[in-house]
């Protein structure tokens, strides 16, 4: 393939709301839409003749996320710093697949980003692009690698970070976020009761009330990081993409930023806007499932889940903000959502490391133990190309 130049200007063009398309301004701070309260979505002149040659040519680009710098909304090269976050291993499985009834299995490991998660993608795009319009105190509430990812990369972008967490979240998580300098907090059962904690902590400190929300969708940037899963696998499977991705879904943000990427890329003939795209497969865990129940009753909204019981810190997000936008989705995308039970989570872990030297998070586990209930139930064959993600290292969890 011909060599293309390395044009490095954003072609972020507007912010356009995922509920009601009302368009916004992207150059200043933007948490959500001001019509509705919907997510606002990062838009992008894909018009732009240099992004119709890009694909797959990257030769001379950075090896992180930075690569897709034109698609991603930090107009600034200054600004597109982080920590060596993206182009985590797509890893071929083939003991495991046997072991779960599949003949082609593969496993994208987000374990390998800074921080130790997926999160890494998201903070690194968010604190970035909020730098650039000049913000410089972050704060949000976390069910734990979020929270981490935040403290880090406000750390890089020097900026200060506030971040709450549930009272059993496991304490490297606040030792590691204080040592980045971040202040912590600790309240709640779940991330929505830390989340409450969170906003009084903000009015009684006034050192605070100047610090921008970086809430799962509440913003329009993590996303933009999140997305860069979606061009990775594509480039990593040089645009044939699997037959499904089965993804741990608590808040959703990777979930919907790998099916943005991938209709960014039929709208720039990446890859073939005729060919079906990978059903988007969504676990939660039976002791918290509002995306499974609303998927099941063919919901447009999922009820807030009560009483959510976990150990996988990721998964217990008991009323997703952005529901609508997952299940929007899983619709698209054909897909499904399943939960499994706790007692799987072992078991499941153990076997990805014993088959083949992965290291699962509890998320990452779930998904692993939820492919052959897929499998027995119909939703995936056999026979087809499947990919699943894991989205953390384990060690933040011991």
């Amino acid at each position: 393939m011909r060599s293309q130049p390395f044009i490095s200007g954003s072609a972020l063009s507007h912010l356009e709301c995922a509920r009601c398309a009302r368009r916004d301004e992207p150059d200043r701070p933007r948490t959500v839409c001001p019509a509705c309260g919907g997510p606002l979505y990062a838009r992008y002149n894909l018009a732009r003749p240099d992004l119709r040659g890009l694909p797959w040519d990257f030769g001379g680009r950075s090896t992180d996320i930075w690569r897709y710098s034109e698609l991603l909304p930090v107009r600034s090269p200054r600004h597109r710093i982080g920590l060596g976050e993206g182009m985590t291993p797509l890893i071929s499985a083939p003991r495991l697949a046997r072991a779960l009834g599949f003949d082609d299995l593969l496993i994208k490991d987000e374990g390998r980003n800074p921080t130790g998660s997926f999160k890494a993608r998201g903070m690194a795009v968010a604190i970035a692009r909020a730098v650039e319009l000049g913000v410089r105190a972050f704060t949000a509430p976390s069910a734990g690698n979020a929270g981490l990812a935040l403290a880090a990369y406000a750390a890089r972008h020097g900026a200060r970070a506030l971040v709450a967490f549930p009272v059993d979240i496991p304490g490297i998580f606040v030792r590691q976020c204080r040592a980045y300098g971040a202040e912590v907090i600790t309240a709640g059962a779940t991330i929505r009761e830390a989340g409450a904690a969170l906003r009084a902590h903000i009015e009684e400190k006034s050192a605070w009330r100047d610090a921008f929300d970086v809430s799962t969708l509440r913003e329009p940037y993590r996303l933009e990081g999140k997305k860069t899963m979606g061009y990775e696998i594509a480039e990593q499977m040089n645009g044939a993409l699997p037959d499904a991705i089965v993804y741990p879904t608590g808040g959703g943000t990777g979930l919907i930023g790998i099916w943005k990427a991938f209709e960014e890329m039929a709208a720039l003939g990446w890859i073939n806007p005729a060919t079906a795209r990978p059903r988007m497969i969504a676990v939660q865990m039976k002791g918290c499932a509002p995306i499974v129940e609303a998927a099941l009753a063919r919901a447009d909204r999922a009820k807030p889940f009560a009483d959510a019981q976990t150990r996988c810190w990721g998964l217990r997000v008991p009323a997703p903000f952005a529901d609508r936008e997952i299940l929007s989705t899983l619709r698209a995308s054909r897909g499904a959502a399943i939960a499994i039970g706790e007692e799987e989570l072992a078991p499941a872990a153990d076997r990805a490391a014993r088959a083949e030297g992965i290291d699962a998070s509890p998320e990452g586990a779930a998904v692993i133990a939820a492919l052959p209930h897929l499998r027995e139930v119909g939703v995936l064959a056999a026979t087809d190309r499947v990919l699943a993600l894991n989205t953390a290292a384990s060690g933040m969890y011991q």
